[in-house]
């Protein structure tokens, strides 16, 4: 099998930058049963949003939290009709300024998102600046 390049980009690739410059626009591309996994999952919480509705909410939820200073700076993009991959670095300046790298995994069907994993580069840094405080306290 042979690898060839592209010089198109795949709608995928499409979708998911719109996405990275504006995190509720996922609405706009996923299935109604789509599935996140949020970075902070653990064994014990696997960390699941279930549903267009509860994602949207959780990404409402990070913007908020961050008094919408959060940025998703992509420096990467790679997707086919299965699958996508971003990679970046994670930006804010509130509660207190972070650059943390990401990588996010998508799954699509039938030109849809229906799967999603968030991945942080230091998920207990990340738990940190989702407290209530930002400073690892609550």
């Amino acid at each position: 099998m042979r690898a060839t390049a592209s010089r198109t980009s795949h709608p995928h690739t499409e979708i998911l930058r719109a996405i990275y410059a504006d995190l509720p626009t996922l609405a706009d591309y996923a299935d109604d049963d789509v599935v996140l996994h949020r970075a902070d999952r653990t064994a014990e919480d696997p960390g699941l949003c279930r549903g267009v509705q509860a994602v949207v909410a959780h990404e409402r939820a990070l913007l908020r939290a961050t008094g919408n200073t959060l940025v998703m700076d992509v420096e990467h993009i790679t997707a086919n009709d299965h699958f996508g991959a971003v990679l970046g670095v994670l930006r804010t300046s509130r509660p207190r300024e972070i650059a943390m790298p990401f990588c996010g995994l998508w799954r699509f069907a039938d030109g849809r998102i229906v799967e999603h994993w968030e991945n942080a580069y230091d998920v207990a840094e990340l738990r940190a600046l989702f407290t209530t405080n930002g400073d690892g306290h609550d």
